[in-house]
């Protein structure tokens, strides 16, 4: 098997499947295109690689992935040492989050009570549509409102929140389904909903509800963490609720939040 090795290490290291099979495509593409052996690759083949991929036009952050799997092989795997590729620095955005007015739109706007749900449910408890869509009847904890996400991104386990209203509607959605084990939300043939169906059901919603901004699932859970450090809850306990190994990656939202910047009152209104 080519790249045996990788998919090994990738396998031992406890990373996604998405990230494996990322890892393995990106690594035989660039094989495939320098047209060598792993063992011959040079550093200079692959800073040669990401430019020719940068002067044909590709996004700086698909680069820096390539470089990130690149760098895994031969430096994690093969232990090539190479140090001195570097790669644009990616322009940092600050994340897009829905006002609590689009969401209400939003909820409202969705054709049907499985939809509705799935979309409190990723606003209630900042779940990742991953995340989301594998947990199960098992996971839920009705009594004390939460839920647990088993596996979830570094292969942790955590605690998330769920809303008074949700845990009503969730378990009066399961008694009438018959669902009293398994995945919670299912696709027509009765296995679990794919990414792509739950994306195609919130864009939608969001079309309906003549919402401008591009809605994915994963601006409903930028939402959740905004809305909540809005309210002044600590950062810390963001940071555990959305699974952040580090605080710097929650530290976003103090600056997406708006709500001490509206306070402010502009010098134009105090002439």
């Amino acid at each position: 098997m080519v790249l045996e090795d990788l998919q090994t290490e990738l396998t031992l290291r406890g990373l996604s499947p998405l990230t494996e099979r990322t890892y393995l495509y990106l690594n035989k593409a660039f094989l495939a295109a320098v047209k060598k052996s792993a063992a011959e690759v040079t550093e200079e083949d692959i800073r040669g690689h990401l430019a020719a991929l940068l002067r044909n036009g590709a996004e700086k952050s698909s680069v820096a992935l390539i470089r990130s799997a690149l760098l895994f092989y031969y430096n994690e795997v093969l232990k090539k040492g190479f140090a001195t590729i570097k790669t644009p620095k990616l322009q940092k955005k600050l994340p897009v989050v829905l006002t609590q007015d689009e969401i209400r739109r939003l909820i409202k706007a969705a054709g049907h009570r499985k939809s509705r749900l799935l979309i409190k449910l990723l606003y209630a408890s900042g779940l990742r549509v991953s995340e989301a869509l594998s947990l199960k009847v098992g996971d839920l904890e009705p009594e004390q409102r939460i839920a647990w996400v088993r596996r979830g991104k570094g292969a942790k386990d955590r605690m998330v929140i769920l809303s008074k209203q949700l845990v009503g509607e969730l378990t009066a959605f399961l008694k009438e389904q018959g669902i009293a084990k398994g995945h919670i939300f299912l696709g027509r043939a009765g296995e679990s909903m794919t990414s792509r169906n739950a994306q195609k059901i919130i864009s939608t919603a969001a079309k309906a509800a003549n919402i401008a901004k591009q809605v994915t699932p994963h601006k409903l859970r930028h939402s959740f963490a905004t809305h909540l450090r809005e309210s002044g809850t600590d950062l810390r306990v963001i940071q555990e609720l959305l699974g952040h190994s580090s605080i710097q990656t929650t530290e976003i939202y103090t600056h997406v939040s708006s709500a001490e910047k509206r306070k402010v009152v502009s010098p134009l209104d105090t002439l």
